[in-house]
């Protein structure tokens, strides 16, 4: 059981710290693959651990102390150092002073712009613990006396009426802010909406015809708490990555709208901005790709046998949905299939899932070898781009395993000179591949309301490319777009079968280009060809033909 566990990670400590069993650890991955729901939120959702079991595990994973607090272990003469409104303004509370050093329990330890207000405020150097929001907030009722004013959310706005205000700043969690933020980004069609930390407050601003205005402002003091529902809305708690995004979902008077929501970590707390997502979903089907005919043809074959398929995107959602439309194509009948990692499994026949999150891509290859030992037919894996994983997923492949391998790789190019590579250093036989596929999703301008543009020379040099002068197409926005100048997505596939001649092409090939001018002197016409069709047709802008197909 320790073997699907990494050491450090939330499950391993709970169950070194003898919280949880193995047998919790297994209904909660069970749990986890039924709902994709994350490790930690599937054991609170069972019942098996609390909220404040998650935090200290959490706490040990970042190696900073975690405290349950109390009265009688705060030192008074510490609080005195530090006032109640820096306190209040941080959700902190000092613990105890030894000589120039002040222990601090903060409920985000990593907010440097709070530790650094207060070791100007106390002269000291901060020692950081990890505490509940709650207790804190106890505490500094406690020491320094409940709050002379009412307590407030304290957004200031005249996008809201007062009375809506008062409903938002009454309360404190920020979940009627969200609510309210939402509607409000739906009912004035905007296209971006973001909170900006700046230190003491929180600046929100709104984004629509190419205008960015500020709309209102928020206290720092429960930005925090709204952080907190903002994650747990997202399925993002215990994720402390520098960049994060998710999705989020809200309803508006029976309509449901979905949102992109992308997180950075900034001095002084999360900046965060909201898009609607108009982006089609990854189509479940082959038949929904609209695929040219010998393409569709080829993608069929990729799976019909053992070797390895190798599957190129950069975004891990869309390569995730391709290797699941691959296994609905596979003839898995009679066959033991599993799949490895979170991503994977959301297709039209279900599988075994091993999840691989809080593993680093260096220990992936371990857990190849962990699952080949339960002698599968079939092992998708969601990214094998580290050179030891996919050195172990080749090794699989010519054990007369069919491998379908994720890397993060941009387009068929890359994913060329990915191969030559590992057949240049004698890691992989040409022979056990039997394909290559990439996408490229493309975002498609709203028929409505595109108009021809001339692109003039400074645009082109803009671009930095050398896009033939001509007449394309722009888009401004529209209320059927909802003035996002965009309206669905097309995908378009590179798909290469590793036939005997492409074979004999691939290991005299000295670079990838070589090998694509065999290819193309054999009728193969790729997703390039397609983006220039539809920049000429005016289906997609030449930013989106520069940035999704070109770069």
């Amino acid at each position: 059981m320790e073997g699907l566990i990494k050491e450090g990670s939330l499950g391993y400590i709970l169950m070194k710290s003898h919280i949880i069993s193995e047998d919790d650890i297994r209904s909660a991955l069970e749990a986890q693959q039924a709902s994709h729901c994350r490790f930690g939120e599937a054991l609170v959702t069972l019942g098996v651990v609390t909220q404040e079991d998650i935090d200290w595990a959490l706490a040990n994973q970042l190696d900073i102390p975690y405290v349950r607090l109390k009265k009688d272990m705060i030192d008074a003469a510490a609080v005195a150092l530090l006032p109640a409104q820096t306190a209040r303004q941080y959700n902190l509370i000092p613990l105890i002073r030894a000589g120039d050093e002040l222990n601090v329990a903060m409920a985000d330890p990593l907010n440097r712009v709070a530790i650094e207000a207060v070791e100007r405020s106390t002269g000291c150097q901060v020692i950081v613990s990890v505490a509940l929001i709650r207790e804190i907030r106890e505490m500094q009722d406690q020491f320094y006396g409940a709050p002379t004013s009412p307590v407030s959310f304290g957004l200031t706005s005249s996008a809201f009426s007062p009375r809506v205000l008062e409903i938002i700043n009454g309360d404190i969690t920020g979940a009627t802010f969200l609510d309210y933020l939402l509607a409000y980004f739906i009912q004035n069609r905007l296209t971006v909406l973001s909170l900006q930390p700046l230190g003491d407050m929180v600046s929100v601003t709104a984004r629509r015809g190419g205008a960015t205005r500020e709309i209102g402002s928020l206290a720092i003091t429960h930005y925090q708490e709204f952080m907190i529902h903002l994650r747990r809305s997202c399925k993002l708690e215990g994720v402390n990555e520098t960049s994060t995004k998710s999705g989020l979902s809200f309803t508006l008077r029976g309509q449901r709208h979905n949102f992109q929501v992308l997180l950075l970590r900034g001095l002084g707390g999360d900046f965060v901005t909201f898009k609607q997502s108009h982006a089609d979903a990854f189509p479940a089907r082959l038949a929904d790709l609209h695929l040219a005919s010998a393409t569709e043809e080829q993608l069929r074959k990729l799976p019909a046998g053992a070797g390895m398929v190798v599957v190129a995107h950069r975004e891990s959602e869309d390569r995730c949905r391709l290797i699941d439309l691959l296994l609905s194509e596979a003839d898995t009948a009679g066959k033991s299939v599993i799949l490895l990692g979170e991503g994977l499994g959301q297709g039209t026949k279900r599988f075994p899932r091993v999840p691989a999150h809080g593993i680093s891509p260096g220990e992936t290859h371990s857990l190849i070898s962990a699952v080949l030992e339960h002698d599968p037919d079939i092992l998708a894996i969601e990214d094998a781009t580290e050179s030891q994983s996919f050195i172990a997923a080749g090794k699989a492949a010519m054990r007369g395993k069919l491998v379908i391998v994720g890397v993060s790789l941009k387009e068929i190019g890359a994913a060329v000179r990915h191969l030559l590579y590992f057949w240049h250093k004698h890691y992989i036989i040409p022979t056990y591949i039997r394909g290559i596929v990439s996408c490229r999703r493309v975002s498609l301008l709203c028929p409505a309301c595109r108009q021809p543009h001339h692109l003039s020379p400074d645009e082109s040099a803009a671009l930095g490319t050398a896009l033939p002068s001509g007449s394309y197409f722009r888009a401004s926005g529209c209320p059927e777009c909802e003035q996002s100048g965009y309206r669905g997505s097309r995908f378009l596939l590179d798909v290469i079968n590793f036939d005997s001649a492409v074979v004999e092409a691939f290991e005299t090939a000295s670079d990838s280009r070589d090998l694509l001018r065999f290819l193309t002197d054999r009728g193969y016409r790729g997703s390039a060809e397609e983006g220039d069709e539809l920049l000429r047709s005016g289906d997609i802008s030449p930013e989106e033909y520069v940035t999704s197909i070109l770069l």
